[in-house]
């Protein structure tokens, strides 16, 4: 044990004593929680809309008083004016505005008459996200448009009320349980990866092992300085994560052990793939080479940035042998739900699991270089 120890504490000196190399490995998550976090899922604002109305009547005032009315106070969109629909389509197509809605002609009679009156839409569906805004916004304004005067005593129509169990989600909040998660990967990829690589190719194993210490020692002494490093990482990003996301969980005694559990089995897990993959590696180049493959194959397939049920049968598959996964998902279940132990006991033993097994299975592939 004192020799394993040993080991831990010269992995953690040298750790210590790089302070750009901390801090570097909490940049990248930092950064991408504080830009990604408030430039995705914001409401669209201030999109756009050309207008063209060949009715003028009484019917095609109520539209534009409707548009009026979404400027003002949503303010997802503002109209602009034209005379013709082919101007206001290739605007459309070239980018000048962001959609174009047509009032035809008769309009107005049509809608007396309920003779199937109707509106024209020109969306540009490049962007997705601001066409699917405008046109729920339109589906809106069409619904209120299409309510009656007089509304009936008796409810006729089917109506859905939606109850939500949680306030808005802002995405920054969606997204940490992911950045932490990174932040740990990070730190086992530069702490546990490139510095097992760098000091196998200096020959410092080599060095431990013609002394009394075993292989198995040198293992878990490298492994259990990595998780240590993972763990330091996992918890500041938390922290400092939480509070510039306005999380108030990390105050609950609870919580807060809830979510060391899950840092210390995504150290295990992280650390316990690592060694698996790097064991037999001895150029210092490949875990660098590695590094945006492992980043791009493990954490986007996870559902930190988007919901795994959207995506096609085989990155589910991914999905579900990566620790990301249960990962992200124990931390989210933890910091926006308040789940409790019964929400995070399935990732909790994945990780744990996963971890312990890939180290077993990694232990006898390390072998010596001389």
């Amino acid at each position: 044990m004192n020799r394993m120890l040993a080991i831990v504490e010269r992995e953690m000196r040298k750790f210590f004593r790089s302070p750009v190399l901390m801090v570097m490995s909490m940049m990248l998550p930092l950064v991408q929680l504080v830009i990604l976090g408030n430039a995705f899922g914001g409401k669209i604002r201030g999109a756009r809309v050309a207008v063209v109305d060949y009715d003028h009547g009484p019917q095609a005032v109520r539209v534009r008083e409707a548009f009026d009315s979404v400027a003002v106070n949503i303010a997802t969109f503002t109209t602009v004016n034209y005379a013709d629909q082919r101007e206001a389509a290739e605007d459309v197509r070239t980018g000048k505005v962001d959609a174009a809605v047509i009032i035809p002609a008769q309009f107005s009679r049509r809608v007396y008459a309920k003779d199937a009156p109707r509106l024209g839409l020109v969306v540009d569906n490049s962007d997705q996200f601001t066409s699917a805004a405008i046109e729920g916004e339109m589906q809106s304004l069409v619904s209120a448009l299409n309510q009656p005067v007089i509304q009936d005593r008796v409810v006729k129509q089917i109506a859905l009320e939606i109850v939500e169990l949680y306030p808005f989600v802002e995405y920054m909040k969606y997204l940490l349980s992911g950045s932490v998660a990174l932040a740990m990967y990070i730190s086992v990829m530069i702490g546990g990866g490139m510095l097992y690589i760098d000091d196998k190719a200096r020959g410092v194993h080599e060095g431990y092992l013609v002394t009394p210490i075993t292989k198995l020692e040198l293992v878990m002494g490298l492994n259990i300085a990595g998780a240590i490093k993972a763990v330091l990482s996992g918890i500041s990003l938390t922290v400092i994560g939480s509070l510039m996301a306005g999380l108030g969980v990390i105050f609950h005694p609870q919580a807060l052990l809830q979510l060391f559990l899950l840092i210390l089995g995504t150290s295990i897990a992280f650390n316990g793939m690592m060694f698996l993959m790097m064991v037999r590696v001895d150029d210092p180049l490949v875990p660098r080479a590695m590094f945006g493959v492992l980043n791009t194959l493990l954490f986007f397939p996870s559902g930190a940035i988007y919901p795994i049920a959207a995506f096609p049968p085989w990155l589910r598959a991914i999905a579900v042998v990566d620790p990301f996964t249960y990962a992200i998902h124990g931390f989210k279940a933890i910091l926006l739900k308040d789940g409790g132990f019964a929400a995070i006991h399935g990732d909790l033993l994945f990780l744990f699991t996963f971890g312990i097994g890939t180290l077993l299975i990694a232990t006898p592939l390390f072998k010596r270089t001389l």
